[in-house]
């Protein structure tokens, strides 16, 4: 039997002027950069680890709030190279 999933929930945030979409869809999250200079670029990732899909969908929903939200859009921020848009090499 497969599991159900959970339609995608989908968040913007403001931080340090740079306008991102959070789209969380089961137990996977993705950040994208909407006005940023490289279309669609971003970052993401998945809640692995033991319990069902739901159950991580569950922990994900809880633990992605704006407060870490918007520390992790600033973590990637710091990381990118002004000149091309990307992270640095």
């Amino acid at each position: 039997m497969s599991e159900r999933h959970e339609p995608a929930t989908r968040r913007d945030f403001v931080v340090d002027g740079e306008t991102f979409s959070l789209t969380i869809r089961a137990d996977s999250f993705q950040f994208t950069w909407i006005k940023g200079p490289n279309p669609d670029y971003g970052f993401g990732g998945t809640l692995a680890g033991a319990g069902t899909e739901a159950d991580r969908a569950a922990m994900l929903a809880n633990l992605m709030t704006d407060q870490e939200a918007t520390s992790q859009i600033r973590a990637f921020l710091k990381d990118i190279d002004p000149a091309t848009g990307y992270l640095w090499d």
